[in-house]
């Protein structure tokens, strides 16, 4: 079994500017890769100080980012994202203008284009089915009940 590499306070905190600077990242990630480079409790504070000071790390940032990729590649829905940022430990105020990155009229175009999508693969007869189908692969994705019932009940109702 071969030793662990040890690091300095300078060597780790160039290291944590490259894992930075790379991607977004928030407090949660920031602390595991230091924990994994065996970082004493005040190294690692001082190097998290020192990523904030240099805006390095900023989560209103993450937010924001998080937000954007999440909604514009996987089409998720407000409510996942907000599951997924509270579990990484992402405060409110980020949280509430992270989602201002999503504007009410890409949100419904999003949803109702999903919707139409996945309407035409399910193949159910039973336009009560379909629906409910269509309905829980909606909420899956995050976006919320009033919006998805409408929009299913909708679609099913007026193709079959």
């Amino acid at each position: 079994m071969k030793p662990q590499k040890t690091y300095t306070v300078t060597e780790a905190t160039q290291a944590l500017e490259h894992f930075c600077a790379y991607q977004e990242r928030n407090h949660k990630e920031v602390e595991q890769k230091l924990r994994n480079l065996n970082m004493i409790p005040e190294a690692r504070d001082h190097i998290i100080l020192h990523l904030l000071q240099n805006n390095f790390l900023n989560e209103e940032r993450y937010a924001k980012a998080y937000v954007r990729g999440k909604f514009n590649q996987n089409k998720w829905g407000k409510i996942k994202i907000i599951k997924e940022l509270k579990f990484k430990n992402i405060s409110s105020y980020n949280i509430k203008s992270g989602l201002k990155e999503i504007s009410e009229e890409d949100y419904l175009l999003t949803l109702e284009m999903l919707a139409t999508k996945k309407s035409n693969l399910i193949k159910e007869p039973n336009q009560f089915k379909k629906t409910a189908k269509l309905a829980t692969y909606l909420i899956s994705k995050g976006y919320e009940t009033e919006l998805v019932f409408p929009i299913a009940k909708k679609l099913v109702l007026n193709k079959i």
